[in-house]
């Protein structure tokens, strides 16, 4: 029973779902079932919070490499935690981030800033993976490799004023307006593929659990 009950949940909830989109009469029942997925997604945070405070305590306990780190973590979580669950500095009935309460700024001036970090760091991880895949070793590396050039002129005014000089009725030489055409062309209809393969990926998955073939998720076996 510890495997035939959670398949027929996921089979169940699967075919309800799938009835709610492509039947109208039962459309409602989409809206409904969304309410328990709402109700699950509480106890998966609280899932979520306990494991993250019990990873980081058995490293401070044990004074990993790192346990530092987890400190600031598991402060940070506590502050966080506290402030937004008793709105302190703010009214009891108003929405959590509210402008000017404590949960609010420690918010704007350390998550954002260290957000900001995150993301410009990730800039030079970036520019030297594509250093060590941008080499022309064959025929299409060279091709990304001469789009991916014109894509960056294209973004900079040094760019625009290297091919200001080509007339209007070859416009199109003109490296932002390659670079324009190159994104909403091969860019955008490889976006596309890629988006269509997913999407069968998606309904073949679906189609596994709605028939209750795939049970990866129950672990073991």
């Amino acid at each position: 029973m510890k495997r035939q009950i959670p398949l027929i949940i996921i089979m169940t909830v699967g075919w309800v779902l799938m009835v709610s989109v492509f039947v109208p009469p039962f459309e409602s029942w989409g809206e409904e079932a969304s309410l328990f997925f709402d109700i699950i997604a509480v106890f998966a945070f609280f899932l979520g919070g306990g494991n993250l405070i019990r990873v980081h305590f058995t490293k401070i306990n044990r004074k990993s490499e790192g346990w530092g780190f987890s400190v600031v973590t598991v402060a940070g979580f506590a502050v966080m935690l506290i402030l937004g669950l008793f709105k302190i500095g703010g009214s009891i009935s108003a929405p959590v981030d509210t402008a000017g309460t404590p949960f609010e700024l420690m918010f704007r001036y350390v998550m954002s800033p260290l957000q900001a970090t995150m993301y410009s760091l990730l800039a030079f991880y970036v520019a030297s993976a594509s250093y060590r895949a941008f080499r022309a070793r064959n025929i299409e590396a060279t091709i990304l490799l001469i789009a991916a050039f014109v894509i960056l002129l294209g973004r900079t005014p040094f760019g625009f004023y290297l091919t200001a000089w080509i007339p209007e009725s070859f416009s199109i030489l003109e490296i932002p307006n390659m670079a324009v055409w190159i994104m909403n062309s091969p860019n955008l209809a490889g976006q596309r593929a890629i988006m269509i393969g997913i999407a069968l990926g998606v309904i073949s998955m679906s189609l596994r659990l709605l028939l209750g073939i795939e049970r990866s998720y129950l672990g073991g076996d």
